[in-house]
C-alpha cells in the first residue's frame, strides 16, 4: 500500500515582506516532517477556493495547520470583533471550503491550533475571541518559554478517539494561542481540557478522523504527539475503518 497523500494548509503574508515583496505562502517543516515520519506524503495546498474540490480528489487526509491570525468571528455568529483579532480572509475562506468539503466526503481531518478552531466551527462551535478576557487567572497560553518546550499539561476525557491515541494523559503541550473553543454541539465532544479548563481538543466520533487540537503536536513534546500523527495517517490508508 502506498503513503496516503495529505494535503496541508498552508499559511500566506498578502502584504509581502519577510521573503519576498509580493504575497507568498509559507509553512514551517515541521509539519511535512511529522506527516512524513509517520508515513504519509505531505503535499502544501495554496488557497486557491475554486480548486478546492480538485484538491480534495487527489488527497487521502487533510491537516489544517495553524498561524498568527484568527477565525472570522462572523462565521461563528458573533457580534462584534475584539481588538486583538487579526483575520486572512482569503486564507480561512479557501480552508473552510476545503474542511467542509472534506467533511461532506468523510475524508479525514486533523486541526492543529487555529486550525482547530477552523474545525471547531466548521462543525457549528463557537470561539472564545480572547482567552485572557474569559480567563484572567488562566494560564499563559501565550507561552513565553520556546513552542519547543511543554507549556502546561492536558488531561483526556475518558472513551474519546483522543483516549484511545494518546491514553487518559495527562500529558505535556506546547502553547501558542489566544482564543480557543468555548462551546461544541452534538454529536461533536470535548476531549481534552488544560488546568485552568480552557477547551483543548474537539472531535467527532462520527466520522473515520475528526480531531483537533489546540497545541502543536508537530513539535512532538511528548511521545502523545507523534501518537497522534501516527493515527491520522493510519485512518488515511485505504481500507481504514472508524
Amino acid at each position: 500500500m502506498g503513503r496516503p497523500v495529505i494535503g496541508i494548509t498552508a499559511d500566506s503574508e498578502e502584504e509581502g515582506g519577510g521573503y519576498s515583496a509580493l504575497p507568498w505562502y509559507g509553512l514551517r517543516h515541521n509539519y511535512c516532517d511529522a506527516v512524513a515520519r509517520a508515513g504519509g506524503l505531505p503535499v502544501i495546498l495554496p488557497h486557491n477556493v475554486e480548486a478546492a474540490a480538485a484538491y480534495l480528489d487527489l488527497i487521502d487526509g487533510l491537516l489544517i495547520t495553524g498561524g498568527a491570525f484568527d477565525v472570522d468571528p462572523g462565521l461563528f455568529g458573533a457580534d462584534t470583533v475584539h481588538e486583538t483579532v487579526v483575520l486572512k480572509q482569503r486564507r480561512t475562506a479557501f480552508e473552510l471550503a476545503v474542511v467542509k468539503g472534506a467533511l461532506a466526503r468523510d475524508i479525514p481531518l486533523f486541526g492543529i491550533c487555529g486550525g482547530q478552531q477552523l474545525l471547531a466551527v466548521a462543525l457549528g462551535g463557537r470561539l472564545i475571541q480572547h482567552v485572557p478576557d474569559v480567563f484572567p487567572d488562566g494560564l499563559a497560553h501565550e507561552q513565553p518559554n520556546p513552542r519547543t518546550e511543554p507549556g502546561h499539561a492536558v488531561t483526556v476525557a475518558p472513551g474519546s478517539r483522543l483516549a484511545a491515541i494518546t491514553g487518559p494523559g495527562p500529558f505535556p503541550v506546547n502553547s501558542a494561542h489566544h482564543q480557543a473553543v468555548e462551546t461544541m454541539p452534538d454529536p461533536t465532544m470535548i476531549s481534552a481540557l488544560a488546568p485552568d479548563g480552557v477547551i483543548e481538543a474537539v472531535e467527532d466520533p462520527t466520522r473515520r478522523f475528526c480531531l483537533g487540537v489546540q497545541w502543536h503536536p508537530e513539535y512532538a513534546i511528548s511521545p502523545a504527539d507523534t501518537a497522534l500523527f501516527e493515527a491520522f495517517i493510519t485512518a488515511c490508508k485505504a481500507g481504514d475503518t472508524p
